[in-house]
């Protein structure tokens, strides 16, 4: 009898030797917005770089990309299950970091891009001369970068009790669509608080002039996108993940290494009809860097924190970001 519950005992023994670990998922789901500051997901989407990277893990996987023009809706999939990558700006993943008690964390940063405010109002010479009359597009209101920009320069001209000055001002609209107003000269949308190479063009556009610069009202170059996880997806599939961060690392050297061909596969990509000239002078310009070191960010984690956007507050950026970069010079 004891030979025979030995023998049990070693036939379950050797069988749960035999079963393979917890599966990973076979499935990554990426979404991205329109823009430059996005480049690095187009170049991993283009290449298959997480698929590459997968494959050498021993894991194989499909790799679904939504392109989405809102970050708030991007967060709101993450949350509910429906994706497991977001690239979106800073400041919407501090809503989510925050909004989900830390169970939302950064990757790491996508792109150090200066964000213009461009308005065809002539009355307009600087962010002060902005009234109700007027209406900044911006991707997402209150919480968008380019909203919470615009609270960091309120901060500075009228204090912390104003902080939300511009916030009436602003209408939720995603960079294509505020590019079409503003040609168009037509509807209530005046002004744009735009991105690469959205900006760019807009700004030759007849009558309508630059306002601001993001760098100018930071202080200096800052992180502008970056793409995050939840804590459930980076604990559950440490193979998936590490080969996400390992094709953002091959992204930006293909970026780095050959401006004109990161500059055609952004117009591949994105089905845009950018010049192919002016995307590879803007990828040459200094002010213009692709690099997973969250830089300024938390200059977002203050402004948003004390205008009430954030429930809890960063000590450092390593409170949002995965450790996986924690070895880098982040801001």
């Amino acid at each position: 009898m004891r030979a025979f519950v030995r023998f049990c005992i070693a036939l379950l023994f050797g069988l749960a030797c035999a079963l393979p670990a917890h599966a990973e998922t076979n499935e990554v789901r990426i979404s991205k917005q329109p823009g430059l500051q996005y480049l690095p997901l187009l170049v991993m989407e283009q290449q298959h770089l997480v698929e590459k990277h997968a494959k050498a893990m021993g894991l194989d996987v499909k790799v679904s990309w939504v392109l989405l023009n809102s970050g708030g809706t991007a967060v709101d999939a993450l949350l509910s299950g429906n994706l497991d990558f977001v690239g979106s700006g800073i400041s919407n993943l501090l809503v989510a970091w925050s909004g989900s008690g830390g169970q939302v964390k950064g990757v790491a940063a996508l792109a150090n891009l200066p964000a213009w405010v461009v308005t065809k109002n002539p009355n307009v010479k600087t962010l002060k001369d902005f009234t109700a009359a007027d209406k900044i597009a911006v991707p997402t209101i209150r919480v968008s970068m380019q909203a919470t920009i615009m609270q960091m320069a309120a901060d500075k001209l009228y204090g912390e009790s104003d902080l939300h000055h511009f916030d009436p001002f602003t209408v939720a609209l995603g960079h294509p669509d505020a590019l079409i107003a503003l040609k168009a000269g037509s509807g209530s949308i005046d002004s744009h608080f735009s991105s690469p190479p959205y900006q760019e063009i807009e700004a030759k556009i007849p009558g309508v002039h630059v306002v601001a610069n993001s760098y100018e009202i930071l202080g200096g170059p800052h992180s502008l996108t970056c793409i995050f996880s939840s804590v459930r997806f980076h604990d559950a599939n440490p193979k998936a993940y590490a080969a996400v961060v390992a094709a953002l690392k091959d992204a930006n050297e293909v970026i780095n290494r050959d401006h004109r061909n990161a500059a055609l596969i952004y117009l591949q990509q994105s089905h845009e009809t950018w010049p192919l000239n002016d995307l590879v002078a803007l990828l040459g310009d200094k002010n213009v860097t692709f690099t997973a070191q969250p830089i300024r960010s938390m200059r977002w984690a203050d402004i948003m924190y004390r205008g009430k956007s954030l429930k809890m507050q960063a000590a450092s950026w390593k409170d949002y970001f995965f450790p996986e970069i924690h070895n880098l010079p982040g801001s």
